[in-house]
């Protein structure tokens, strides 16, 4: 069974800065993309940015040139640098990733439980 588990969250004032982390863990033959996904109260859950195992990424406009994500293939882990964060940023922010567990398998998406992000002043 592969986990996915999130932290990093909390609350900060605008134009404040976060960093998430996500880290996997269990049987895990590959990770191919991760990502970071968001839900506001009252809204669909979205993709904030994607990073694929070589390292190309894909952000959503809103964040653009505000957020970071990287990561860390040996440690499996995935990370999300927030800078000039705003109001409408305050979501739960779940982590994302798509792995094959055996060689040979197809690959499943995995889901964290989820962070809190609030931004208020």
């Amino acid at each position: 069974q592969v986990q996915l588990v999130e932290s990093g969250g909390g609350s900060v004032q605008p134009g404040g800065s976060l960093r998430l982390s996500c880290a996997a863990s269990g049987i895990i033959f590959r990770i191919n993309d991760m990502g970071w996904y968001r839900q506001a109260p009252g809204k669909q859950r979205e993709l904030v940015t994607s990073i694929t195992s070589g390292g190309s990424t894909n952000y959503a406009d809103s964040v653009k040139g505000r957020f970071s994500i990287s990561r860390d293939n040996a440690k499996k882990t995935v990370y999300l640098q927030m800078n000039s964060l705003k109001p409408e940023d305050t979501a739960v922010y779940y982590c994302n990733a798509e792995v094959v567990v055996v060689s040979g398998l197809k690959p499943r998406d995995y889901w964290g439980k989820g962070t809190l992000v609030t931004v208020s002043s």
